[in-house]
């Protein structure tokens, strides 16, 4: 099958494109300056892949959570990219990125990334035959008032993601209830290339036109006054 992958939901720019049985992959900086070269980087990997962007089956993207920017460059470079090429698209979870990302032995993952403001994105996921079953979607909250899924209790767990570097002394009791170390993973386009066949295999391809972010937090805006506030209260 022939994808393009492509997150932008932290700080970080992640591609992939596979073409057949290869995958290529090119990693660089998200955030204000993704949105005037993720574009530019997308056509170098393709040529790259030597795969010119009619043969491509689909394009997947990282629909959030994650940061607001981010999401919205990815999601409208990959509208744009679809309707030039009448391409459908796959929107990926950002956080089920990052259970993929995680070693096969893990069976239970709790996919967290930092949100800033002092709150985490997560959501819990379980590893099946055939995909991942979302026992908890994906949700703002602060790190210590995140509840594991009932069914998990006494059952080994990983954390998953990047927001133990951030929240380390606010997750300690998390951690402790996992029973098993900690992963530090970033969301992946390898890991969204699999997803999204899981995903074109049940018939989950949308148009352009259909794709949305996923941005969780309501108020994706806030003021100087605000995060200055934010700031204080979590110091």
């Amino acid at each position: 099958m022939n994808l393009l992958a492509l997150d932008c939901s932290t700080d970080r720019l992640s591609l992939a494109v596979q073409h057949e049985d290869r995958v290529f992959t090119h990693h660089g900086l998200a955030g204000a300056q993704a949105s005037a070269t993720v574009i530019d980087a997308v056509l170098a990997l393709l040529v790259q892949a030597k795969l010119p962007m009619a043969s491509l089956q689909a394009i997947a993207f990282g629909r959030g959570p994650g940061a607001f920017t981010g999401l919205r460059t990815a999601c409208s470079v990959a509208q744009g990219l679809a309707l030039g090429a009448g391409l459908p698209l796959l929107p990926i979870d950002t956080l089920l990125c990052l259970a993929q990302a995680t070693a096969t032995t893990h069976t239970r993952v709790i996919a967290m990334l930092d949100a800033r403001m002092g709150q985490v994105y997560a959501g819990a996921y379980e590893r099946q035959a055939d995909g991942w079953a979302t026992l908890t979607a994906p949700m703002l909250c602060e790190p210590q008032d995140w509840v594991s899924p009932v069914a998990w209790q006494g059952l080994p767990r990983v954390l998953a993601g990047n927001a133990l570097a951030v929240h380390e002394s606010r997750l300690q009791p998390l951690l402790i209830a996992c029973g098993t170390d900690p992963v530090t993973v970033w969301p992946e386009a390898t890991a969204m290339l699999t997803l999204a066949r899981l995903a074109w295999q049940r018939g989950q391809a949308v148009t352009a036109q259909d794709a949305m972010p996923v941005y969780v937090r309501d108020d994706v805006a806030r003021t100087t006054a605000e995060r200055l506030a934010d700031k204080a209260a979590n110091a």
